[in-house]
């Protein structure tokens, strides 16, 4: 069987620059072949002279949302492309879909989850969210679609840097939307490839790397989504982490966006990992820890107002 088509998600509000950054992807010196899908929020379609002809594909979707009203067209545009694949009409190696400034990620995400075929014959690679620096802060506050986008992250490119100034206060922000995605400065849509390509964001794991601001944001509670990281020196019984995540998803799946962890578990040498987007969840054994490391669970926890005293509470009270 081949190997399953890497997909890349580009996400952001109105205005953070998906297009330059595609554009950019597009006409990069990479030897890919890519086909995208472009998510319209208008009626009139991109002019496709501004991407260019180096994609494979360009499937415009109509008028409307992915996650709302176009969701099964998503899913149509991704079999479409498969079908073109299979009567040899398409080559490509990697797809790229870039979401409306309006489109909610989690709906395009769980697209890759839901259906047998698209699972089985596209890997989820990464989410990009595009931030405008400028802008950012009021959209932010205003919308809580805008913070969804940041905390579905794997990387957060914020952009136009060059005119906002200096940034280290909505960098924090955005670090305490989303402690994991690491947060990348980029003018013009130049930033290298292997920052965007290969995350495996999807894939189980032990790349986490919790950020942990110098700052803290200047109104407190304005962040309706943020990261909670747990961490424990002790090992956890592994049966009490089962029942703590499963009371969590049973309780808070509508609230969690992302979520990851490497646990020390009582009474086996091995790591164990988990991630979980919404109501998917997977673990699974990892290596044997480290002479030279000392076990340890870290975890982080993205949601829209989560308890967070009450999820800190679960597992101390097992550790």
């Amino acid at each position: 069987m081949d190997q399953p088509l890497p997909a890349t998600i580009l996400t952001g509000f109105f205005g953070a620059g998906k297009t330059t950054l595609l554009r950019h992807i597009l006409h990069a010196g990479h030897g890919e072949k890519i086909a995208v899908i472009e998510n319209e929020f208008s009626e009139v379609p991109i002019d496709d002279s501004l991407l260019g002809d180096r994609a494979s594909r360009i499937t415009t979707l109509s008028n409307g949302c992915i996650c709302c009203s176009s969701a099964n067209e998503l899913e149509d545009a991704l079999l479409d492309l498969l079908a073109g694949i299979d009567r040899g009409d398409l080559v490509f190696t990697r797809l790229v879909i870039e979401c409306t400034g309006m489109a909610d990620p989690g709906p395009v995400i769980q697209t890759f989850f839901s259906h047998p075929v698209i699972s089985e014959r596209f890997l989820l690679d990464g989410v990009i969210a595009l931030v405008d620096a400028v802008h950012a802060d009021g959209q932010l506050n205003e919308y809580a679609l805008a913070q969804a986008q940041v905390g579905f992250a794997d990387r957060i490119l914020l952009t136009k840097t060059d005119i906002a100034g200096e940034s280290g206060l909505l960098i924090a922000r955005l670090q305490h939307i989303n402690a994991r995605a690491p947060v990348y400065p980029v003018v013009n849509g130049e930033i290298g490839l292997e920052l965007l390509f290969n995350v495996g964001g999807f894939t189980l794991n032990d790349n986490l790397t919790v950020a942990r601001p110098r700052f803290r944001p200047l109104i407190a509670g304005q962040n309706a989504i943020r990261s909670i990281v747990v961490e424990l020196a002790r090992p956890l019984a592994l049966q009490q982490v089962s029942d703590i995540m499963e009371h969590l998803l049973a309780t808070y799946a509508d609230n969690l966006l992302r979520y990851k962890g490497i646990l020390a578990i009582e009474g086996d040498p091995r790591r164990l990992l988990f991630q979980g987007v919404q109501r998917l969840y997977n673990a699974d054994w990892d290596r044997e820890w480290r002479d030279d490391e000392q076990p340890r669970s870290v975890m982080v926890f993205i949601g829209v107002g989560l308890p967070e005293q009450t999820i800190r509470d679960a597992f101390a009270a097992f550790a």
